[in-house]
Formats: structure tokens, C-alpha cells, sequence
């Protein structure tokens, strides 16, 4: 048995206390927004081109601690008062495999598309299914924006004809993109990734699936243009990345782009937009996928 205890504290005082925990013997400590869940809750993105995220203005700092030590010695250590507002939960000892397990079901991505974590058999015999446990890198299919571009690849893909269109997944994560672009008709599919541990996700992700797709780094990336390409990373990056995408994509091939806020969808679209013919295609919780077909003679 172990207790979980969550202490209040603001921007400035939560990331002392987490390592003031840490240093007091806690076996994990995580930081929160209090306002999680409500109107007032705070999204923050470790996103390149902008800072660090901070602690939230009102945070609960969480440690999970042996169940035998002592409050009013921690709360003296950690230098608060004795009525320092907090919450305290028993945690019983459990089958941590088995309940990690039970909070990922398959995922329906569509009528005709499941994801499908291996300890569960496929819903539905007759879909395509993607086998993927959650892991290391990015990409089960629970957020948002995976949603969002494997609809997009379904829809796309899916009015292709006999033609199987080449594809490359900028940023594969795990490989989830590529691998369902593998298995709703596209021909040759590439993954990239500048972290390694997603390459090998993705890797080892397309054996289970037993579809032919290529995953590497940037740099070890085939050359040449793609029939599509789909990028679900985040707003800044793939501003920053629009002479890149561009470049790998034939003149009126297509073009997805996630992992991009409702309200960043203008920006992103004006940008994209001197290359591309680019429209809002769908949102979904606060997040949209873009599309764009490349301009005939664009770089």
C-alpha cells in the first residue's frame, strides 16, 4: 500500500516542492492544473520556439509516498503549515499490467478503421485494424489530432482508385500514420522522425502489422517528391518546416497538417498558403487537420 498526496502550491512554489518531495523519498512526483477539467484549465505544450512549460498558476504537486510515513513530519521538512491545503489517497497494491491494460480499449476511428491494443481481440473482422499498444512515441490514437489525420488518410485514400499513391509521415511518432496509409492502399510509405526511439516504434510497430513501410531519420530519408504527405507535430514547428514539406511533395500531390489549434488555423493556412491551396478540413476538440494540394511549378 503506498499514499498519494496532493499538496497545493502556485507557479512559483510547485517545481521546489516536487524536488523537495523527491529529496523527502516520494517514489514519483507530477505536477497538475488544479483547474483541470473546468473552464479555467490551462493547456501547455513543450512545443520548439517557445519557452519551457511552466508550472500552471494553481497546481497540485502529487507524491506517491510509503504508506508508513509520517504527514506531520513530511509537511515539517517540506517547510509547510500543518493546514497547508492538501488531499491524501490510499492506493491498494494492485496488478499494475492488468489495470494499465484496462484503460486502453480499441479506439474507432471509423466504421471501417479500429486500433486495436494486442490484448484485445478486433471489434470488428471485417475493418482494418490497427494492432498498437501504447508506448514510448506518440501515437495510440486516443488524441485528437491522430484521430483527425487517419480520417484524413481514410477519406483521401480511399478515392485514390487503382493508382496507390506514394506517402510520407514527417514526425511518425509511432508509425501510425504510415502504417495505416499502408494498409488503406497507398504504395510506397515513409516514416521520419528526428527521435530515434520513434523510429524503432515505428519499426517494430509495421512488423506487427505486417505492412512495407520505411521509417528513419531525417537525414537517411529517401530523396524525391510524394503523391501526399501527412505532418501531425505542433504550430511552430511546422511553420518552421514549410520549404522542407513543400519540397516532398509533387506538384498536385496533397498535403495534412495537425496538431494545430483552432485558433492557430489561419496562420498556419496564410503561411502553407504560398505553396499550396489550403482549406480547414475538419476539427475536432479544439484541434484541426488542414489540408492543401501543392500549386502546379511551386517550389
Amino acid at each position: 500500500m503506498w499514499l498519494s498526496l496532493k499538496l497545493a502550491a502556485n507557479q512559483a512554489e510547485a517545481e521546489a516542492l516536487a524536488d523537495a518531495l523527491m529529496d523527502a523519498g516520494a517514489l514519483s512526483v507530477s505536477i497538475e492544473d488544479r483547474d483541470a477539467g473546468t473552464a479555467a484549465e490551462l493547456p501547455q505544450f513543450g512545443e520548439p520556439g517557445l519557452a519551457d512549460p511552466q508550472a500552471w498558476s494553481r497546481n497540485w504537486v502529487e507524491a506517491l509516498l510509503d504508506a508508513e510515513v509520517e504527514l506531520p513530519a513530511l509537511f515539517a521538512r517540506l517547510g509547510l503549515a500543518a493546514n497547508h491545503e492538501h488531499q491524501v489517497l490510499r492506493v491498494e497494491e494492485q496488478d499494475w499490467v492488468r489495470l494499465t491494460q484496462s484503460q486502453f480499449e480499441p479506439i474507432p476511428i471509423s466504421p471501417r478503421l479500429w486500433i486495436v491494443p494486442s490484448w484485445h481481440d478486433a471489434p470488428d473482422p471485417d475493418a482494418v485494424t490497427l494492432e498498437l499498444d501504447p508506448g514510448l512515441a506518440f501515437g495510440t490514437g486516443s488524441h485528437a489530432t491522430t484521430r483527425l489525420c487517419l480520417q484524413w488518410l481514410e477519406a483521401h485514400l480511399q478515392n485514390s482508385g487503382d493508382r496507390k499513391p506514394s506517402l510520407l509521415d514527417y514526425g511518425c511518432g509511432s508509425g501510425i500514420l504510415a502504417i495505416a496509409a499502408a494498409k488503406l492502399g497507398a504504395g510506397t510509405v515513409v516514416g521520419v522522425d528526428v527521435d530515434v526511439q520513434a523510429v524503432t516504434a515505428s519499426r517494430d510497430n509495421a512488423q506487427r502489422n505486417k505492412v512495407v513501410a520505411s521509417f528513419s531519420l531525417p537525414g537517411d530519408a529517401p530523396a524525391g517528391e510524394f503523391d501526399v504527405l501527412v505532418a501531425n507535430i505542433l504550430t511552430n514547428p511546422l511553420k518552421a518546416l514549410l520549404p522542407l514539406l513543400s519540397a516532398r511533395v509533387r506538384p498536385g500531390g496533397a498535403l495534412a497538417l495537425s496538431g494545430i489549434l483552432a485558433e492557430q488555423a489561419d496562420e498556419v493556412m496564410a503561411i502553407y498558403s504560398r505553396h499550396f491551396t489550403m482549406r480547414l478540413w475538419r476539427e475536432s476538440e479544439g484541434w484541426v487537420c488542414l489540408e492543401g494540394v501543392k500549386a502546379a511549378g511551386s517550389e
